[in-house]
């Protein structure tokens, strides 16, 4: 079976490596070609010129890009993936982008009897390189099984949460979930220094009880270290608050806490740190 991937960024590179280790082969495209051509050099496989060529080639087409407007581009372009694939081959996008956008492309690979996932991931650039994401999935249950097998070789969980666009809406719980705990985490840790405690070993007991979270494990020590050249960029996660909100506003959902915070990372990005990690929110304390 060919299989191919579009979008050799930090995320992609590192779920494309672990495919190729299952399916050597494997077909990537990438709009900066020197970065696919150094990726084959690296792993194998065969880099081509544009996302057609790889809809033509493969049975499976996996896609790691930046939004919602990539990926269209890249499905439904001139040189996208519908351009050329067969009937029967399915299309998982990694990329977070929106519901809407999830659905129609959807509707537009139903027509042409090519199946669609929006797989979103958590897990970040550590989660990619170890093989260990989560991942939520949006779709139908027959093209679902057709590439289950291909993403639990860098997933450590994998769920269908239903039809096209769950998974987006997965995701968007996800990351309303992470923000609010990052900025409590924040707190926290300011509050500590504040009142002159032994942050590390209020963190070392803190982290037994009922306030243990993945975020206050892996964080905490770079936060006190001031260091956030690492992990999920704030960028990123504005662009993804930006669409829960957007959704939830469209619903008429109240989401107040992940506004307040989705305008603390604002603040970060005008002090300069769009590329730092999201738990740099701690920085932002410390300006104020």
């Amino acid at each position: 079976m060919k299989i191919g991937f579009i979008g050799l960024g930090v995320m992609g590179s590192a779920i494309a490596a672990h495919i190729s280790n299952l399916y050597p082969n494997l077909i990537v495209y990438n709009r900066t070609k020197d970065k696919a051509n150094s990726w084959v050099k690296v792993h194998g496989g065969k880099a081509v010129n544009n996302a057609a060529e790889v809809g033509k080639l493969c049975e499976q087409v996996f896609l790691c890009a930046g939004n919602d407007e990539d990926v269209e581009e890249l499905v439904t372009g001139a040189e996208g993936i519908l351009k050329s694939m067969k009937k029967g081959g399915v299309i998982v996008d990694h990329t977070t982008i929106s519901a809407d956008m999830s659905k129609k492309l959807n509707k537009l690979c139903f027509d042409k009897e090519i199946g669609f996932i929006d797989a979103p991931v958590s897990g970040g650039q550590v989660g990619a390189e170890l093989g260990q994401l989560t991942v939520m999935a949006g779709g139908e249950e027959e093209h679902f099984v057709k590439v289950k097998k291909t993403i639990e070789c860098y997933s450590k969980f994998i769920k269908l949460m239903g039809p096209s666009g769950s998974g987006q809406l997965t995701k968007m719980v996800n990351q309303i979930c992470i923000a609010g705990l990052i900025q409590s985490l924040a707190e926290g840790i300011n509050f500590s220094e504040e009142v002159g405690l032994n942050t590390e070993g209020v963190m070392e007991v803190i982290s037994k009880g009922a306030a243990q979270s993945w975020q206050m494990e892996n964080r905490w020590e770079m936060m006190l270290d001031d260091h956030y050249d690492h992990g999920f960029a704030v960028d990123h996660m504005r662009k993804d608050l930006e669409l829960v909100i957007k959704e939830a506003n469209k619903k008429e959902i109240n989401v107040d806490l992940t506004k307040i915070v989705n305008n603390y990372y604002k603040d970060l990005q005008d002090l300069g740190g769009g590329r730092w990690d999201t738990s740099s929110l701690l920085r932002r304390l410390k300006k104020l």
